[in-house]
């Protein structure tokens, strides 16, 4: 036995059948990939309304552009001459522009164009704020004047700047234009002049400033040269300064003994016998430490050998204390002169100090007068020397204000226009082309990604996880399917296909096609399951759905219908105890059903009912509802369908909708397999991914899901049957 067949007891252990366990799987993957087909059928789905929707969009445009005031523009052009001298002599005449400031200089005229000292002279004379509908009140005519409709450009990597000006008269545009760029040269031309005149009025000022500045230097200087009483008093006083400079050397060298001595009387105070030892008298103390370091040896000696008593230890002992006697008698008087040298030395530089602080102040107050008349006598010479310059300079001005000439001026004056710039209808038709093409297809995308309905084979196995084993062409009229499932007889069935014959006596291949097309599907589905059953294991199958209202009794009918058909034995049971219908489509009118046979009021061989003009079926149909044998639809049926399978080939159950009700989850557990219908276009996708996910849990077999209601827009996996011929409902079922 294979790992995947899990086995189901039925309480009549006769047959024992094995159902293929389903594996997990998970119905909701993370951002499923979605084909490039997909987008292509959501365009085939909505190339109409894409259509309409560009068609309607671009004739708009074209409308509205017709109706439009026609706006036209003029431009006169500025030219900027860079390379014009700046002076004929002097140091204006050699300089050179920056070679990087061109954009900043032209950015600057761009500005200064559009300032209000250029505009308002134009605006007022040609009333442009009235014609631009503008505030026309005091407070906006004392606000800076900004035209909308200028515009001032420069070309790339030239010295030109056009300024250009839009009306709906092309004659003001052209005089709005000229007038303001006249305006702009006008007030280029004043700035220079009263730059000009403000300079040469400033610069005389400072030409007399500077003269009485020069005369009141040169007077100072003379003062201060009688006042010093000095031949030269620009050379210092070398006396004074060699003599400054012997006293500092000596002040330095009597510092650097002192510290020496300071640090040897320090050591002195500490106790440090190395201190002694390198002063003046160190020789005579290395002498005595050494005489009493060989007195102790001694006096060691004399100390293992001989008692306290014995006369060689007193005598060693004695002559120890002579010794150290000395040595410390020679250590305190090295102390004393070490301390005695100290004293002289800070003395020393004391004195020193003394002399060298006199000395400098003496010297300070010679070189303070020194710097004193040297900055009155560089006052002086800066002041003529500026003074000399200030006169060259108006010279050269006054020269070269004779040969300037403007270097801005109008290359190319305004004309009007003879076509408007505004609208332009090619530009427009072609924008409203594409963004309306884009809006379009940005929309049918987004409202494909916002349904989240099962439509399509190929998009249930990438959400859900499970394979789409049949799908349902939609029928328009019902009662169509209905008529077929329950014929009266021959007669009865021509004339519910009478109403597809029109006027001229020629049928109708709509009609045709679409009973066709589904009695195909069915057929189709039949053999899909069937047939995928190798091992012959599938006796029942138990058909339900998400929700209410998705064609599963009308495919339970047709595929018991269909079944029944191949010369199989095939019992359609109406399991659905709240809402049966089944016993609807047949025609039928039956007083016991399957509702009896759970609550032992009857036995389902009593509740049979056969099927006109289909000997190989057999309906038990839903009977009287009773709550109580809703509760025993779960118990009951195993051993219901244990006794079903032995008479008839296939059980098909028409189950209630399995979200919200018991009784199909039941069920789900005894069935051989399930089969989900979920209506395309209309069955949220969360749905079905719950109605599989609690198969799952109950490890049922689930066959497939039934895509039910498929339409050409709805799927881009539709398969029609329309191609097939019609045939004579006469001779043949579906």
């Amino acid at each position: 036995m294979e790992k995947n067949l899990v086995p189901i007891n039925h309480t009549n252990p006769a047959p024992t059948y094995y159902v293929q366990a389903t594996p997990p799987h998970d119905y909701e993957p993370e951002a499923p990939a979605v084909p490039l087909s997909h987008y292509l059928w959501i365009l085939r789905r909505h190339l109409w309304k894409i259509l309409v929707f560009v068609v309607t969009c671009v004739i708009a445009t074209f409308v509205i552009s017709s109706r439009l005031t026609p706006i036209y523009e003029s431009s006169s052009v500025i030219d900027v001459d860079r390379q014009a001298p700046s002076g004929i002599i002097g140091q204006d005449s050699t300089r050179n522009l920056a070679p990087n400031d061109a954009d900043q200089f032209l950015a600057t005229q761009v500005k200064l164009i559009q300032s209000d000292a250029v505009l308002r002279p134009v605006a007022q004379k040609y009333d442009l704020l009235k014609t631009e509908q503008q505030v026309s009140n005091e407070r906006a005519a004392n606000a800076p004047v900004l035209l909308k409709r200028l515009k001032v450009t420069r070309p790339p990597n030239t010295y030109l700047l056009f300024i250009a000006y839009r009306s709906a008269d092309a004659q003001l545009a052209a005089d709005v234009a000229n007038a303001i760029a006249q305006s702009y040269l006008e007030h280029t031309y004043n700035i220079r002049i009263r730059s000009s005149a403000s300079l040469s009025h400033f610069m005389e000022q400072q030409l007399e400033e500077l003269k009485a500045k020069m005369e009141k230097s040169g007077q100072a200087l003379a003062k201060f040269e009688r006042e010093l009483n000095l031949i030269n008093p620009e050379e210092k006083t070398s006396i004074l300064s060699a003599r400054l400079l012997q006293l500092n050397q000596d002040y330095t060298n009597a510092q650097g003994d002192r510290v020496k001595k300071e640090a040897a009387w320090n050591s002195m105070k500490s106790g440090s016998l190395e201190a002694a030892q390198v002063s003046g008298q160190g020789e005579a103390l290395v002498k005595l430490s050494e005489k009493l370091n060989e007195a102790r040896q001694h006096f060691a000696e004399i100390t293992t050998t001989y008692g306290v008593n014995h006369p060689e230890y007193r005598k060693a002992s004695s002559q120890l204390n002579e010794v150290q006697k000395q040595f410390e008698d020679t250590r305190k008087n090295i102390a004393s002169r070490i301390e005695v040298d100290y004293r002289q030395s800070a003395n020393r530089e004391q004195m020193l100090k003394a002399a060298v602080a006199e000395t400098k102040a003496e010297y300070d107050r010679l070189n303070a007068r020194s710097f004193e008349y040297q900055q009155l006598k560089r006052e002086a010479e800066a002041d003529k020397k500026l003074y000399e310059e200030l006169v060259t300079k108006i010279k050269e001005a006054g020269i070269n204000a004779g040969f300037q000439n403007n270097n801005i001026r109008i290359a190319d004056v305004a004309r009007p226009a003879l076509k408007p710039v505004f609208p332009n209808m090619a530009l427009n038709l072609v924008l409203a082309f594409l963004f309306s093409g884009v809006l379009a297809l940005g929309g049918a995308f987004v409202s494909d990604a916002m349904d989240t309905t099962v439509r399509d084979p190929e998009q249930a196995s990438r959400f859900l996880g499970t394979d789409v084993i049949g799908i349902l062409p939609a029928v328009k009229n019902s009662s169509q399917l209905n008529a077929l499932a329950a014929p009266k007889s021959t007669e009865t069935t021509l004339a519910r296909v009478e109403p597809a014959v029109n006027g001229n006596g020629y049928h109708r291949k709509g009609y045709y096609r679409t009973i066709s097309g589904f009695g195909e599907a069915i057929r189709t589905l039949r053999n899909t399951i069937l047939l995928g059953d190798f091992d012959s294991h599938l006796r029942s199958l138990l058909i339900t759905s998400a929700g209410p209202g998705e064609g599963k009794t009308t495919a339970a009918v047709h595929l018991a219908i269909a079944n029944a058909e191949q010369g199989k034995k095939t019992l359609l049971v109406d399991a659905d105890l709240r809402r049966p219908s089944i016993h609807r489509k047949f025609g039928l009118s039956p007083t016991v059903g399957l509702s009896n046979v759970l609550t032992g009021d009857a036995a389902w061989r009593d509740t049979l009912l056969q099927a006109e003009g289909k000997p190989n079926l057999s309906i038990i149909p839903a009977g009287p509802p009773s709550h109580r044998a809703s509760d025993l639809i779960g118990p009951r049926m195993g051993e219901l369908l244990d006794e079903f399978a032995k008479e008839y080939d296939l059980v098909i159950l028409d189950a209630p909708p399995l979200l919200g009700f018991a009784e199909p989850l039941q069920m789900a557990t005894v069935a051989d397999g399930v089969l989900v219908i979920s209506r395309a276009g209309e069955t949220k996708r969360k749905a079905v991914s719950s109605v599989l996910s609690a198969l799952n849990r109950l490890r049922a077999n689930v066959v497939g899901v039934v895509l039910n209601q498929v339409k050409r827009d709805t799927s881009d996996g539709y398969s029609y049957y329309g191609y097939y011929r019609p045939y004579d409902y006469r001779n043949n079922g579906i």
